[in-house]
């Protein structure tokens, strides 16, 4: 008999889950499971990734979450199509929000009409399985969709009583069971590992984790022939029925930009290509040349064709507000070779005078969104960023992730606590350790201070190390990446709070956001704007000169001679020793 997955912990679920997305999916596919169920706790970070993975497999992918809360319960969500998934991103989203980074907080009443479209299999303790328990009534009160009791067989000797009491809770309640596999890793293999990421969750070592760890290693994607043994066959047959309905799929995803910041009565292109006149008239009073005017009308037919007006609109409409509070900007990176970009004042390139190739920037062929990083003066950035919170609302604007994986020195930390090594040896390993060292050096790197790498707990530790480099250890804010959408954000991904005060940021990472075709602003902070923003004060106060940076004058051979001498430190992109070399 087929089966679909539907209970699974990706390492998304930090420290929990000690299998990356793609794994889980490869090794349900080859194992010939008819869907998988991601479903990290209070998170959708890592379903990007597997949903990318299964479209190199014949395999059904279900985006879920799984959620405990502040009164025990734990639960299953799952999402059918694309409404329900917009239920649970804006769910996770609520649950996040009113907590600490990295946290969240539920309550069975947060349920009630939020999870209406959702499928729900529910994991009831046993002090939740006595027939009209309160808090039981309570939960079924609020949920308004289907609902299933997980049945999971673990056969670890303490689980067989649970069971039986969701069975009978089930027939109670006249609820269907499921089969489920709570699985926390693709192959037994990794339970060390997994025992590891335990102990450094709960700040301690291995051995004085006790019961928090798993009594065995029955917690990852077991072959169909010894699911069909440990569960009966209406429960395996509930796992096939309930993927049959779940036809959602993350390529359904349409994103839109603001459409504010069009005027009444314009569509977007006649309004970029209105912006772009004028910014032609100030750039080139006395009148373009025929070299610029093709490059403008190349560019606005390329914009119109892959109808990327809004993004260049809204990156307008931010720069000017930089603009009109007097703080500097400047665009960089391959938007200078736009000639679009310098009539709307987001780069100072000017297409006249260059040789640029457009499309580096933005082209047909190469399918790629456009990217205009545009720095601020760093001690003005906040400003920015607030202004774009205020104009679009917290629902509709957040910064992207950046997802922190596992170093060599953070994994060799980490996974000496969790094996109970001595301090001042972690230390000790850590410290030997350089950053352009690669894996296959570190066992040289133990012999050099002396460690029998021959030691069986040495052995583990090396091969712990090794498996958790590049394993996420959590999520944290993009330097400056900003999503901007035309509707609630959290009906695409959920958001949450950053550490920092009145910042928050979405659960996926530019990659993410990158692989599903979706648009991102890059305001970003430099500080060496922030010195010229204070010359250009100090000039005028002084000389009674005013500068911008349209006006500083071209091929200044001082600045040349600094160049060629070397002297360029705190001179941003010109710097590094390899530069100063040049």
């Amino acid at each position: 008999m087929a089966y679909a997955e539907l209970h699974c912990y990706s390492n998304f679920s930090f420290l929990k889950g000690a299998s990356h997305p793609e794994e889980l999916v490869e090794e349900a596919a080859r194992l010939g499971y008819q869907a998988l169920a991601i479903t990290d706790e209070c998170s959708l970070a890592g379903v990007v990734r597997a949903h990318m993975a299964a479209r190199q497999h014949p395999l059904k992918l279900i985006i879920g979450s799984e959620f405990i809360t502040v009164e025990g319960i734990q639960f299953i969500a799952l999402a059918p199509h694309r409404a329900a998934y917009g239920q649970l991103a804006a769910f996770i989203s609520r649950a996040r929000r009113r907590s600490h980074k990295g946290e969240y907080e539920l309550a069975i009443k947060d349920i009630k009409n939020n999870l209406t479209e959702c499928l729900i299999i529910w994991l009831p303790g046993s002090q939740h399985c006595a027939y009209q328990n309160p808090i039981q009534q309570q939960f079924l009160n609020a949920i308004d969709s289907p609902c299933w009791i997980a049945i999971e067989h673990h056969l670890n000797g303490h689980e067989e009583m649970l069971m039986q009491q969701r069975e009978q809770l089930a027939q109670q309640l006249q609820l269907p069971t499921v089969a489920c596999g709570n699985v926390h890793m693709h192959c037994k293999t990794r339970k060390p590992l997994q025992d590891a990421l335990t102990a450094i969750r709960l700040n301690t070592n291995i051995h004085s984790s006790g019961f928090n760890l798993h009594a065995n290693s029955e917690r990852y994607l077991r072959d169909i022939t010894t699911i069909n043994k440990l569960y009966h066959p209406a429960a395996i047959t509930a796992t096939l029925s309930i993927a049959e309905q779940c036809r959602f799929s993350l390529d359904e995803l349409s994103y839109e930009y603001p459409k504010e910041i069009v005027p009444p009565g314009l569509t977007a292109q006649q309004y970029l290509r209105q912006l772009v006149e004028s910014g032609v008239q100030q750039r080139w009073p006395e009148g373009e040349t025929r070299h610029v005017r093709s490059l403008i009308e190349k560019e606005l037919t390329i914009i119109n064709e892959l109808r990327y007006e809004y993004y260049f609109l809204t990156v307008y409409d931010i720069v000017q507000f930089a603009r009109s509070v007097n703080i500097l900007c400047q665009g960089r990176g391959s938007a200078a070779n736009s000639a679009v970009c310098f009539c709307l004042f987001i780069t100072e390139v000017d297409p006249e005078k260059s040789h640029l190739l457009f499309e580096r920037f933005v082209s047909k062929e190469r399918n790629e969104p456009p990217d205009i990083d545009v720095d601020f003066e760093h001690e003005r950035r906040e400003e920015v960023i607030q202004f774009i919170y205020r104009k679009y609302g917290r629902q509709r604007a957040a910064i992207t992730a950046t997802v922190i994986t596992y170093r060599m020195k953070s994994a060799i930390r980490d996974i000496g606590k969790a094996l109970g090594f001595d301090i001042s040896l972690i230390e000790q390993l850590s410290q030997s350790i350089a950053w352009w060292d690669k894996r296959d050096q570190f066992p040289q790197r133990l012999q050099e201070l002396g460690i029998d790498i021959s030691n069986p707990a040495i052995q583990q530790f090396c091969s712990l190390v090794n498996k958790i480099l590049g394993f996420p250890r959590h999520l944290s804010q993009h330097v400056g990446g900003f999503i901007i959408s035309s509707g609630p954000l959290d009906q695409l991904v959920p958001i949450e709070n950053a550490a920092m005060k009145d910042r928050t940021l979405v659960q996926w990472d530019k990659d993410d956001i990158e692989a599903l075709g979706l648009l991102k602003i890059d305001v970003l902070a430099l500080g060496m704007l922030s010195a010229i923003r204070k010359c250009f004060d100090y000039i005028q106060a002084i000389r009674g000169q005013q500068w911008a940076m349209s006006t500083l004058p071209q091929e200044d051979p001082a600045t040349y001679q600094m160049l060629q001498r070397g002297d360029s430190v705190g001179v941003f992109q010109v710097e590094s020793r390899a530069q100063m070399a040049m």
